[in-house]
C-alpha cells in the first residue's frame, strides 16, 4: 500500500464514529483516524465509552450518527469488532469500516485481548488502580503507557467492569464475516502479542471485500495516525474491488 492508493472517493460520507479499544479512550481513538479523514474532508466522532455499558455507548453513538446518512464507522481493537457488527446489521447506512488491530473472531475465548483484560481486572479489584497502573506503565512502551494511564484514570471506578465487558464480547464468526457486504479497510500490527496478525488476515481472508495493510507497534508509538492511514488505504483498495465487480 502506498499513499497514493489514499485518492479514492467515499461519494457520501461526510463523517465518521470511531470507537476506541478496550480500555483506551476516545482521544487515541482521534488521534488513530482524524488526521486521515480529515484528508478526506470527513469529519471525526471519537466516541469516548461509558464503562458501565461500552458496546451500548458505542453502537448509540453509531446510531445518532446515521440519523444524517452514510457514515463511516471504525475502531481498534473492540472497537473494530463493535464498528464491523454495527456495518453489518446496518449496511445501507454504512459506507466503510475501518478496522484496526482486531483482536479476534468470533467468540473471545483464550484470545490474548480477552484474557489479558480479564487478568487486568481481576488485578484491579485486587490492588487498587494506582498500584496496577503503575505496573503496566512499567511494562509497556511508553506511549501505551501514557495512553491507558490517562484512559483508565477517566474509567474508574467502573474500569473492571468495562474490561470485563470487552473480554465476554462475541465478533462476527467467520461465517458471518463472509455475509459481510460492506468494504473493509483491516490495518494489523506484526508485532502484537495482544492483537495477532492472523486475526487480521482471517477477516480479510473471511470477509467479501476487504484489504490488509501492516504496521509495527514502533509505528503506532511514534504516530497512532498510521492506523487510520493504513485502514484507510485498505478501506480505498477494497471500494475498488465491490465497484469493479458491480460494474461487470
Amino acid at each position: 500500500m502506498t499513499r497514493d492508493s489514499a485518492t479514492a472517493p467515499f461519494d457520501t460520507a461526510v463523517s465518521a464514529v470511531v470507537l476506541p479499544g478496550t480500555g483506551s479512550d476516545a482521544r487515541f481513538a482521534h488521534d488513530a483516524f482524524a488526521v486521515p479523514l480529515q484528508g478526506r474532508g470527513i469529519a471525526t466522532v471519537a466516541v469516548e465509552p461509558d464503562p458501565r455499558g461500552v458496546v451500548a455507548s458505542y453502537s448509540e453513538a453509531m446510531d445518532r450518527a446515521a440519523l444524517d446518512g452514510p457514515i463511516l464507522v471504525g475502531g481498534v481493537s473492540i472497537g473494530a469488532a463493535v464498528a464491523l457488527q454495527w456495518a453489518a446489521l446496518h449496511p445501507e447506512l454504512t459506507v466503510g469500516v475501518l478496522a484496526a488491530l482486531p483482536a479476534w473472531t468470533g467468540g473471545p475465548d483464550d484470545s490474548p485481548a480477552a484474557a489479558s483484560a480479564r487478568w487486568t481486572a481481576s488485578q484491579l479489584r485486587a490492588h487498587g488502580l494506582e498500584s496496577v497502573t503503575a505496573a503496566m506503565v512499567e511494562s509497556s512502551p511508553s506511549w501505551l503507557g501514557a495512553t491507558l494511564s490517562r484512559s483508565w484514570r477517566s474509567q474508574w471506578p467502573d474500569l473492571p467492569e468495562a474490561l470485563e465487558e470487552a473480554a465476554g464480547y462475541r465478533a462476527l464468526d467467520l461465517t458471518e464475516l463472509r455475509s459481510v457486504t460492506v468494504p473493509v479497510g483491516v490495518t494489523a500490527a506484526v508485532d502484537d502479542a495482544v492483537h495477532p496478525l492472523g486475526v487480521g488476515r482471517g477477516w480479510v481472508t473471511a470477509l467479501p471485500f476487504a484489504s490488509l495493510t501492516t504496521v509495527t507497534l514502533d509505528d503506532i508509538g511514534a504516530d497512532p495516525s498510521v492506523l487510520g492511514e493504513g485502514c484507510m488505504g485498505a478501506l480505498d483498495l477494497a471500494t475498488r474491488a465491490k465497484r469493479a465487480i458491480a460494474s461487470r
